[in-house]
């Protein structure tokens, strides 16, 4: 063995990635009817892909970014809902009207059933 080899295998991580490539390949049209029907493909003997982008398939984090740090999506998700949900930005209320204006009632119409339709509230104008 190896000094190199040694020293990856005793810095494992508690939380491996699970490591994908995004990869664009070029195919002919019956391949591509294959590919579309079953949605995968078989590939050529020494086929190039072109590899456009390399992630983890659990955390969704490209690979140069959390190479050597353990799965975020292992530990938990919090990563992709937004952060710790008690800490982070909230959203905003609405404003209310400036004081002294007046609310206007406006019309009623039937969103639903026969007469909505005849109306034209659920048909896009002609």
């Amino acid at each position: 063995m190896t000094g190199e080899s040694t020293s990856r295998s005793t810095s494992t991580l508690k939380h491996p990635h699970t490591w994908v490539v995004a990869a664009e390949i070029v195919v002919d049209d019956a391949v591509a009817r294959i590919a579309d029907f079953r949605g995968s493909f078989r590939t050529k003997t020494e086929q190039r892909i072109d590899a456009l982008d390399t992630y983890c398939r659990a955390c969704r984090r490209p690979y140069a970014d959390v190479a050597k740090s353990d799965c975020a999506a292992a530990v938990d998700n919090r990563h992709l809902i937004g952060g710790d949900q008690s800490v982070r930005a909230k959203r905003k209320m609405p404003t209310p009207p400036p004081a002294g204006a007046k609310l206007v009632p406006g019309g009623k119409f039937t969103r639903y059933g026969l007469k909505a339709y005849v109306s034209g509230v659920s048909r896009p104008p002609v």
